[in-house]
Formats: structure tokens, C-alpha cells, sequence
């Protein structure tokens, strides 16, 4: 296979460069002459869509230079085909320092050779863009490498927006046409042997560095291929962050430290996006050195530090329509896998029974998380994802199931200004009759808002939880204030 087909045929790529944001930049001076702005494109969003004084002023500071831009890109086409012809077909793509210095060499000769002239900011620049499409994942690069983005959606060719700081703004970048973004998925997807196609028209994948990948063609995305990129910090948060963030307290970090060491089977419920998975790497950290992990994923996610891990990922099936490896069936075989601790990453299905059981056959401190937007609704549903299992079992004996299960309930929250809090702490007491009894440990009030943020604070409900006594067979002793106890009452 040729060279220029297995990057991706990326010739002619339209690609308009990402600028990260740095406060320490000042914007260029301006002649004092008027300069008559540049016509707008046809698919370009308007100033407040963009949002914010800043865009709008690197707007206009590069609406002049639209004709600069062109010829910038006839350069990097050229550049580039020429570059593609010279490197060896045969060399290995994944040795990626050795492949970029053998790309600078002959870009370097390109230029030299072609009498071309360029600052040191656009030969950099050049560079970059050509090395992202022979190397990297070609315009969407620059937001990658950004550590302030979050996430990344690209609605399109021309559209592409990201997450920074809990907020959705829209960029510069742009790929080429539809087939220029059906590249990028298929360079996203190929490594890891999953497929994409109009017969299996999306695909959850990962990068190298564990961010989610989410991707959808047409037919289904009706105006061209989506893609959607969940970032993931390349030094996974701990606990203190957590507690920088807002997101825990310290009370309720010593509190759930005793709860994992405890062995207590705990759910993290939330919406999309409210950090369930970081909250449950986080988890994952008070998790002894010394016990088998054996964690179940969809598309492998989760970043745990300690050396007895084992780590299971389901398959989607083939062309043929045959292979296919479900959660359910890993939940099943993990289990003869001499685990200490199981972790599910997501519940969605039916292998919600398989882990009920689990947690009721000896396999305690396990974690798992599941989309909700209560304690009470986690319950719902998870009554509801078991019986997808396709088991005709009475409500009754579903609900006797989690309630011996499950002992913690985190309820995770992703605020209206972007901020991510755990909302509730709540623990399951067990059934009185046909329902499962719930006690809040924690809970959130909100005191109100200052500046567009919102302010409140995680408090006890001075309600000492029942397994408390399990602590204390663990050697484990928590302060009352932690309840919100006083010494006396304890």
C-alpha cells in the first residue's frame, strides 16, 4: 500500500490553522490607512455566534488578509504533494520522531530547492500543518495538544466548536470537505480494528492517550460525518484536584476513602459530561495496592495507577456481522477471573444484572457508573436496565436485588455555568415494603450566584449512615463532624 493512501490521501487539504488563546498575546498594530473588510464566506458564523469581544476582534483582524490566506494555502498543497512523493512508501508510521525528521529534512529541501522564502513563524507554521496531516489528525490537531479544551465537536467541514472551561465556543478550524473528516475517523478507528461505514454508520473509538471518540456518517448525520472527542487529562486527576475544583470537599473525600476501603459497592450517577468518569478514576485511587482489578469498558477509558489491573474492552461486530464481544458477556467472564474489585464503566444494558449479582456473590467494592439524574432515578433505572436482560423477573425481587447490592449512590451534576459538583451522597438502607429506602449523607445547597457563577457549598445531614459499623470492623474511624455529628451525639 502506497504511502499517500495509508495517510489518508491528503492532498489539496483546506485547513484553516488553530490559534490557542494566551492572554500574554497583544494584537498586532494597525497602519493608520483603512483597510475595507474582506467578504464574508458563505458558511461563516456570525460575530456573536462566535462570541465575545475577542473573537470578534481576531475577526477583524484577519478579515483583511483572506487573499494572504489563499496562497498560503496553494503553498502548503504543493509543499505537501511534493513531500508525500519523496517519503519512502515503505517506512513505519508509527516510529513517529524517526518519520518527523525525516519529513523536516524534506520539507527543508523543499523550500530550499523552490526558492521559497518564509519568517520563521510561517515556516513553523507550514510545518506543523503538514506534519499534523501525515502524522497527527490533520486540522484538529492544535486542539488536542490544547490542555485548555475539554472537548472537541465537529459538526461538519466547517464547524467546529469546543468545550473550554465548561463553555461552548466556536473556532477557526475547518477541514477540507466531508471526505477530509471521513479521514480523520478512519485514522481515529482503523488502529484499534473497529470499522465505520454506511452498513454500521458510527463507532465509539479512543485516542492513544484514552480521550473518547464518538463518530457518526451519513445516512444518520444527515449534513456530513460528526465527530465528538471527550478529552482526558494526560495526568489523570486526584482527589485534591477534585476538591480544587469544587467538585468534593475534604470531608467528603476522607468519607468516600473509607467507604472504597471499606468495600462498599458504590454507583456514581450523573448526566452526559457531568464527570462520572473522572469522579470514578478518582475512587479508583483509594483502591489497595494489593488487590486484582479487573475493570469492563466499552472504549477504554479509565486511567487507574496500580499494577494489578486488568483491562476489558467489548468488540463491535464485523462485516459479516459475527464477533461481536458485549459488556454483558465480559461482566460474566470477569467473573471467573479472580477478581477483588470489578469496574464497570458505564452500565447501559443488561449487563446490569450480571453486576448486581456480582455484588451480591461475594465480589463487594464495586464500582460503576450509569446516566441519571437523581439518587431515586439511578434506582429506576437500573430496575429498568435489568430487565433488558431479558429475564422475566418480578419488580419485587429486582428491587430486593439492588437494594442488597448497592450500599452508595454519588449523584454528579454538571452546573448551568459549566462548573461539575457532586450533588448528593446518599446511601441505600434496604426495602420496606416494595421500596428501596434511601438516606442523604450529603447534600448540595446553592446560597445563589455571583458574577455568572453559581455559589453553594456540600453539607451533612447529620445522619450517620448505617454501615458505619463496617468501618469499624475494617479498623477504620471517621471524626462526627464529618457527619456533622457533635462529639456527644456520636
Amino acid at each position: 500500500m502506497s504511502l499517500l493512501k495509508r495517510i489518508g490521501g491528503t492532498e489539496g487539504v483546506n485547513q484553516t490553522p488553530y490559534i490557542p488563546q494566551s492572554p500574554a498575546q497583544s494584537p498586532p498594530s494597525h497602519s493608520s490607512a483603512p483597510t475595507p473588510p474582506a467578504p464574508t464566506a458563505p458558511h461563516a458564523p456570525s460575530l456573536a455566534a462566535r462570541g465575545g469581544g475577542q473573537q470578534q476582534e481576531e475577526l477583524v483582524r484577519r478579515a483583511p488578509s483572506a487573499p494572504q490566506k489563499d496562497g498560503y494555502m496553494d503553498l502548503k498543497e504543493r509543499v505537501q504533494t511534493q513531500l508525500i512523493a519523496e517519503l519512502d512508501p515503505k517506512m513505519d508510521l508509527s516510529k513517529i520522531n524517526e518519520v518527523r525528521r525525516q519529513v523536516e529534512d524534506i520539507f527543508n529541501n523543499i523550500l530550499e530547492s523552490g526558492n521559497i522564502i518564509l519568517t520563521r513563524v510561517e515556516r513553523a507554521r507550514l510545518f506543523e500543518a503538514v506534519c499534523s496531516e501525515i502524522l497527527g489528525y490533520g486540522p484538529i490537531d492544535p486542539l488536542l495538544k490544547d490542555e485548555s479544551v475539554s472537548e472537541i465537536m465537529v459538526n461538519g467541514p466547517k464547524q467546529v466548536y469546543i468545550e473550554r472551561g465548561g463553555k461552548l465556543v466556536m473556532t477557526e478550524v475547518q477541514f477540507q470537505d466531508n471526505e477530509h473528516v471521513m479521514r480523520i475517523i478512519e485514522r481515529i478507528v482503523s488502529p484499534l480494528g473497529r470499522r465505520i461505514d454506511e452498513s454500521s454508520p458510527y463507532v465509539d473509538a479512543r485516542l492513544p492517550d484514552g480521550s473518547r471518540v464518538n463518530a457518526v456518517i451519513p445516512p444518520i448525520a444527515v449534513y456530513g460525518p460528526v465527530i465528538t472527542i471527550r478529552k482526558f487529562s494526560k495526568d489523570p486527576f486526584h482527589a485534591e484536584d477534585l476538591i480544587k475544583f469544587g467538585t468534593l470537599t475534604p470531608e467528603m473525600v476522607t468519607f468516600l476513602k473509607a467507604c472504597v476501603e471499606a468495600r462498599l459497592n458504590i454507583l456514581v450517577s450523573g448526566g452526559t459530561g457531568s464527570g462520572k468518569t473522572t469522579t470514578l478514576n478518582v475512587l479508583s485511587d483509594f483502591i489497595p495496592a494489593d488487590e486484582r482489578i479487573v475493570t469492563v469498558e466499552n472504549a477504554a477509558e479509565l486511567q487507574l495507577r496500580q499494577e494489578h489491573v486488568v483491562t476489558l474492552e467489548s468488540r463491535a461486530a464485523n462485516i459479516e456481522g459475527r464477533g461481536e464481544i458485549t459488556i454483558q458477556q465480559l461482566v460474566v467472564n470477569c467473573l471467573r477471573m479472580r477478581p477483588d474489585r470489578i469496574i464497570v464503566g458505564e452500565c447501559r444494558g443488561g449487563e446490569a444484572l450480571d453486576m448486581l449479582q456480582a455484588m451480591n456473590t461475594g465480589h463487594d467494592g464495586s464500582l460503576t457508573t450509569l446516566h441519571a439524574n437523581t439518587p431515586r432515578d439511578a434506582l429506576s433505572r437500573l430496575e429498568t436496565m435489568v430487565l433488558m436482560s431479558g429475564h422475566d423477573l418480578p419488580i419485587r425481587a429486582i428491587r430486593e436485588q439492588i437494594a442488597s447490592a448497592v450500599q452508595l449512590i454519588l449523584q454528579q451534576t454538571r452546573m448551568k455555568d459549566g462548573s461539575r459538583r457532586v450533588t448528593a451522597i446518599s446511601e441505600v438502607q434496604g426495602m420496606e415494603g416494595d421500596v428501596i429506602v434511601m438516606q442523604d449523607v450529603f447534600t448540595f445547597e446553592q446560597t445563589g450566584i455571583e458574577n455568572g457563577k453559581i455559589v453553594g457549598r456540600m453539607k451533612p445531614t447529620g445522619i450517620r449512615p448505617k454501615f458505619v459499623e463496617r468501618f469499624e470492623a475494617q479498623n477504620i474511624y471517621l471524626p462526627p463532624n464529618i457527619f456533622g455529628m457533635a462529639e456527644k451525639f456520636f
